[in-house]
């Protein structure tokens, strides 16, 4: 007779075993995902290119409204990577790796550092995977003047806003980190060799003055949303964060991720990602199917919500204030060093 087995499996939540029936694709609504998001863009730039000689300002009426639908098709790229697409592994990786060279992302690399960024949001002892970079009050407060000056122009909203883009979009995804295995280091090599020569074909089509002055505008408004909404999904004034012995992967989802509810165009647009609370607690659920698990299941009802303008306030929050648990201001980060100092001086004239 076998042995019991001594290490029994452990009961599924029952909040996976409820959003699991989102997390099936529908060849039909992929297939529409598509035709509102790539084959808009490529048909707004391809109109964008051939006004350019009649009238720049008309031109940029259609490559501006592009930059929303490559928005819309980093989504796709972004569910590809989740493998939530499509219901074909196989499907998924060939089309992320084609909407990868679109918005300039090796798959697999881009694939494995969002990965760890969901297995680590809002623990404060693994920060750094795929996040924003964010210091604590006491972090901040052990740094000498020029890292406090580096960390007060990193997060200044010209920085992270206009350089931001540039740099996350077009520099940074051209290399791969140090602990980047052979499968992300062969797609970092292979996408790059796919953008230049994208880039190669549409230049020698077009000439490099329109290149430059339609799709450079299409990227850089495109990555400003996305940096935007990459930056409000974890940062807002009451945001988890617990180091790795209380952390938890729900709360962290529940607690830590936004439900920014954008107006619908604007949804439509950022591809509901705006329900990123729905999306960590369970990745594999498709953008289209987000809003319906959000509205189903009473576990979503009590969660973080910001409005639009609650998502550009919470630009202003820099630091984490730990024993607080909460995100503060450079006015607040000012005020808790002056009462830092204060408490500091009371404690030595009392010595």
């Amino acid at each position: 007779m076998a042995a019991p087995d001594a290490t029994p499996r452990r009961k599924r939540p029952q909040w996976a075993i409820d959003l699991e029936p989102y997390s099936n694709p529908g060849l039909g609504r992929t297939l529409l995902d598509i035709a509102t998001s790539v084959v808009p863009y490529a048909l707004l730039m391809v109109a964008a290119y051939m006004a350019f000689d009649t009238s720049y300002l008309l031109a940029l009426a259609f490559a501006i409204p592009a930059s929303g639908f490559l928005l819309r098709s980093f989504i796709l790229f972004h569910d590809c990577t989740h493998g939530s697409l499509f219901a074909s592994r196989r499907a998924n990786r060939w089309f992320g790796i084609f909407t990868g060279l679109l918005v300039l992302q090796a798959y697999e690399n881009w694939r494995t550092d969002h990965w760890a960024h969901h297995g680590s949001a809002g623990d404060l002892d693994r920060r750094g995977q795929g996040d924003v970079p964010t210091l604590t009050l006491a972090e901040y407060e052990s740094k000498g003047w020029r890292g406090r000056l580096g960390y007060y122009l990193f997060r200044h909203p010209l920085v992270m806003f206009g350089i931001g883009p540039i740099y996350s979009l077009m520099v940074m995804p051209r290399f791969w980190g140090g602990q980047a295995g052979k499968a992300q280091r062969r797609s970092v090599i292979w996408t790059n060799v796919g953008v230049a020569l994208m880039c190669l074909a549409i230049v020698l089509a077009v000439g490099w003055q329109a290149f430059l002055l339609l799709h450079l505008p299409a990227f850089v408004l495109a990555g400003t949303a996305g940096v935007w909404l990459f930056y409000v999904q974890h940062q807002f004034e009451d945001v988890y964060w617990e180091n790795t012995d209380s952390w938890s992967y729900a709360e962290a989802a529940l607690r830590g991720s936004s439900y920014l509810k954008l107006p619908k165009v604007l949804q439509f647009f950022t591809g509901n990602i705006g329900l990123h609370h729905v999306h960590h607690l369970n990745a594999r659920i498709p953008n289209y199917n987000l809003q319906r698990a959000h509205d189903e299941n009473p576990i979503f009802h009590n969660v973080p919500v910001l409005s639009l303008w609650d998502g550009i306030k919470a630009t202003r929050l820099k630091v984490i204030d730990e024993r607080e648990g909460r995100l503060l201001t450079w006015r607040e980060v000012r005020a808790a060093r002056r009462a830092a100092r204060a408490s500091a001086r009371v404690a030595a004239e009392s010595a």
